[in-house]
């Protein structure tokens, strides 16, 4: 018998600490327990929400009015080159597993939080890398039908911190992936890992809760030609040319700006912080309050990378 938490503060199980409550919450720890609560989901008649570790996701004051449902699974094993792991494993234990085994090609995604699935739901990426660059093939469940569909890596759609996941929002969740890697020297591994951590500390403002960034780089082909000179010398590949969304956010003077307890961080501009007691609301007129910002001195429309309930 499958049974929901009821009146959960989703506020405790998002990065943010920002949230109403959640009607119902369910944790599953197998993939038939998921099933199960979907299924007792469309028997009632309920929204479902599915959430990871939330380091992508900025929840309503209101809450939800419905299911969240988190898929805890957290099976990992390798076998050769490939590393076979549940959606609910952290992105720092499977890092951290890879370079125990001297199993290089997730090295940019050191320090990087959120689990296995939100990586590759949003196609997560950093130092020149992404997360579809490892992966072989993705196994997800469809919401409704309750049918497993198994992907290889090109019919998972992969783009810029997007996949067909993420464009089927609602209908699929990400239940385990397979990584193929190559071998390499775990010493090397390690340091190159180490280093991507250390950079994050050192410019990310992690002393308060955050969802990472707020707003996608730009693409140098949307950026309009008269503006090019201006930026020629923060471009970077990310993995293709882009403009940093944190550099058009500090040059539009919006670093430290604050709307009620949320702030444009003055450390790193592309994260808004919960700095004190934030609301979501906060969060989304601040957001707003940046992209007019941005558009108003470059001609530019940032658009958000984070995602809101």
């Amino acid at each position: 018998m499958i049974r929901f938490q009821k009146n959960v503060s989703l506020a405790g199980h998002v990065a943010y600490k920002i949230g109403g409550r959640a009607r119902y919450f369910f944790q599953a720890k197998n993939i038939a327990a998921l099933k199960a609560a979907l299924q007792k989901a469309y028997t009632e008649k309920l929204k479902v929400f599915v959430v990871g570790e939330g380091t992508n996701l900025l929840v309503h004051d209101k809450g939800f009015d419905g299911l969240v449902v988190r898929p805890a699974f957290t099976w990992l094993s390798a076998k050769g080159t490939r590393i076979h792991a549940g959606a609910g494993v952290p992105m720092r234990r499977l890092v951290a597993f890879a370079a125990r085994r001297g199993l290089s090609g997730l090295e940019w995604a050191g320090g990087l939080p959120g689990t296995v699935g939100g990586a590759i739901r949003g196609n997560a990426g950093a130092f020149g890398g992404e997360i579809k660059d490892s992966i072989a093939r993705v196994k997800s469940l469809n919401i409704r039908t309750l049918r497993t569909l198994e992907r290889v890596r090109r019919a998972c759609r992969f783009g810029y911190r997007s996949s067909i996941f993420k464009k089927r929002m609602g209908e699929e969740i990400v239940l385990e992936a397979v990584f193929e890697l190559r071998r390499g020297d775990v010493s090397a591994i390690r340091k190159s890992t180490e280093e991507k951590i250390s950079y994050r500390k050192a410019r990310h403002p992690l002393e308060f809760p955050n969802v990472g960034s707020i707003f996608k780089n730009v693409d140098v082909r949307e950026v309009p030609r008269r503006i090019l000179p201006r930026v020629a010398h923060v471009i970077k590949k990310d993995p293709f040319p882009v403009v940093p969304a944190a550099y058009l956010i500090s040059e539009a003077g919006m670093k430290g700006v604050r709307v009620g307890g949320a702030e444009v961080s003055p450390k790193h501009p592309n994260f808004i912080v919960n700095r004190r007691n934030a609301r979501a609301a906060d969060v989304k007129k601040l957001i707003a309050r940046v992209q007019r910002a941005v558009k108003k001195k470059f001609g530019i429309l940032l658009e958000p990378e984070v995602q809101i309930l």
